[in-house]
């Protein structure tokens, strides 16, 4: 893959050059770990203060649309995107896109100044880390400055003509990751090969961690929605592969890491990711500079765990993602099962949180080191679980459905799941999402559904799936390549998602959803979109 002298001149100086390293520094005073009892101090400040702009944003929204809304009580709206690949990165983009406003000129552009949250897993991650990691620019520019080199080159050919020098430094950033005391698994070169897609910047933005948002213009100026990537963890101490439907649910944000589940039911900083742990408190220097934005994105991405015992070959190649991920590894450490895995320093161990109830059966504390994988692994595809915790406020989720259920497209499975778990995590505001066959049956995987119309005390989703408007954007979740008309034609086709493939009336109708349980006038129009788009169980 590179010449033996290029190579071994990269990785004398790793160790000097390399950003992607965590580093160590001097911990805190304080416990490093907090119970979920709530928001963390800055997420709830944020929360406020995004409201507040939201607000003016949905409110200016609503009146361009139909001046028969009411706007004195406006609820907090979110998004999320699914897991799927570049499936759903595209066509989540091509979402976000016709709800932009400084990108799109449509019955739904001013949405997306007007959501308080934005949560994705998988590919739905790749899309917003790399919107966020790039300090929010519109999809238009992150399409003509990255994606459509990027993307036509495949994951597997970084930094175009560059593509020696790329892989290079991601064996460098590998091996001095591993040299610094810190195990290093698929999931590294992964997140970095992913990084020279996604993320501006020397080296594929090697240089950004998720903790690093929180210092971006668009960020501390609270312009855009607060975002929440997720991941699932595997119980590998029982012998399990892959989540099961209870597994437990993380959450990386840019100021905390931790999961609401009453197994876990607690929060560390991002920042101090990778630090060791016992009781909530560091057992030495705290470690910086692991939540690599990256590994973050590679971790809710990763599926390697689903060949279970069986570790991939190591061989370089120029078409097989995980032979090539394993070469590299392989030159680090003998490949075991533990390389199917994103490894974190487990920052619960030795806790015991105030709001958990521990459970014997996945004794999560006991653990030194938590074993997490893609976040859609349990069959809920959909982020939808940190927006239902009655801290954050959110009343209405727009879910953009990527999912392969069937031949590509999604067919209700995911979110049924979602319905279905929400009872065994005591999440009570989640609507009523009816079977497979209704889903079918119905067409409601193909159109826009608004769930919980009916019931008062539950969030409204407003349930948009990946469908054909103008492209088949079934395509496969393994591809690793797309030409930049096929780009351009995925995004196209996700504004058709967002708009209801140009519907005159939806604008309004949408409108009509999110302000349904807002206890302000309607238009007399929504009586009939109700009728068209509200599932009535």
């Amino acid at each position: 893959m590179l010449a033996p002298l290029l190579l071994s001149l990269l990785l004398a100086a790793s160790s000097v050059l390399s950003t992607y390293v965590p580093q160590s520094e001097t911990c805190p005073t304080t416990s490093l770990v907090r119970p979920a009892n709530g928001l963390s101090d800055d997420e709830e400040t944020y929360r406020v203060a995004r409201k507040v702009i939201a607000d003016e944003s949905l409110k200016a929204w609503l009146t361009k649309t139909n001046s028969g809304f009411g706007t004195a009580e406006l609820p907090a709206v979110a998004l999320t995107t699914s897991g799927g690949g570049y499936r759903s990165l595209l066509s989540g983009a091509g979402v976000i896109q016709g709800l932009d406003s400084r990108d799109s000129d449509v019955s739904t552009s001013g949405l997306y100044q007007a959501l308080t949250y934005q949560a994705g897993l998988s590919g739905g991650s790749w899309l917003l880390s790399s919107m966020a990691g790039n300090n929010y620019p519109t999809i238009t520019y992150l399409k003509e400055i990255l994606w459509k080199q990027a993307f036509q080159d495949s994951l597997l050919d970084p930094a175009f003509l560059l593509v020696a020098i790329a892989y290079a430094e991601i064996i460098a950033d590998v091996f001095g990751k591993e040299a610094a005391g810190y195990r290093t698994t698929l999931t590294d070169p992964w997140g970095r090969l992913l990084s020279y897609q996604l993320l501006l910047g020397p080296y594929g933005g090697v240089s950004t961690t998720l903790s690093s948002v929180s210092s971006l213009s668009s960020f501390t100026s609270y312009s855009v929605p607060f975002l929440v990537i997720t991941s699932l963890g595997s119980k590998v101490w029982l012998g399990d592969c892959i989540p099961g439907p209870n597994a437990t649910t993380y959450e990386f944000t840019p100021y905390e890491f931790g999961s609401w589940d009453s197994d876990v039911s607690a929060f560390t900083p991002t920042k101090y990711l990778g630090t060791p742990m016992s009781g909530g408190r560091a057992t030495g220097k705290c470690t910086t500079n692991y939540d690599n934005l990256g590994y973050i994105l590679g971790t809710s991405s990763n599926l390697f765990n689903n060949v279970c015992f069986d570790v991939p070959v190591a061989e370089n190649s120029s078409t097989n993602l995980d032979t090539t991920l394993a070469q590299i590894i392989n030159d680090v450490h003998e490949l075991t099962t533990e390389d199917l895995y994103a490894t974190y320093k487990n920052p619960f161990y030795n806790y015991i949180s105030s709001t958990a109830t521990p459970n014997i059966a996945n004794n999560i504390s006991a653990q030194e080191n938590l074993s997490l994988v893609d976040g859609g692994e349990a069959l809920q595809n959909n982020p939808i679980f940190p927006l239902l915790q009655p801290a954050r406020n959110v009343s209405v989720i727009l879910v953009n459905d990527n999912s392969n259920d069937a031949g590509g497209w999604p067919n209700g499975t995911e979110i049924l799941t979602t319905y279905v778990q929400s009872f065994n995590h005591g999440l009570t505001r989640m609507p009523f999402i009816p079977s497979v066959e209704t889903f079918i049956s119905q067409g409601l995987n193909k159109r826009a559904t608004f769930f919980g119309c009916n019931a008062t005390d539950k969030i409204m989703i407003v349930y948009l799936p990946n469908s054909e408007y103008t492209f088949a954007s079934n395509t496969s979740t393994y591809q690793l390549e797309y030409s930049e008309t096929e780009t351009d034609e995925m995004l196209a086709n996700g504004v058709g998602i967002a708009t209801q493939g140009g519907d005159s009336a939806w604008g309004t109708c949408l409108g009509c959803a999110i302000m349904m349980k807002a206890g302000q006038p309607l238009p007399r129009d929504c009586t009939a979109c109700f009728a068209k788009y509200c599932y009535y169980d």
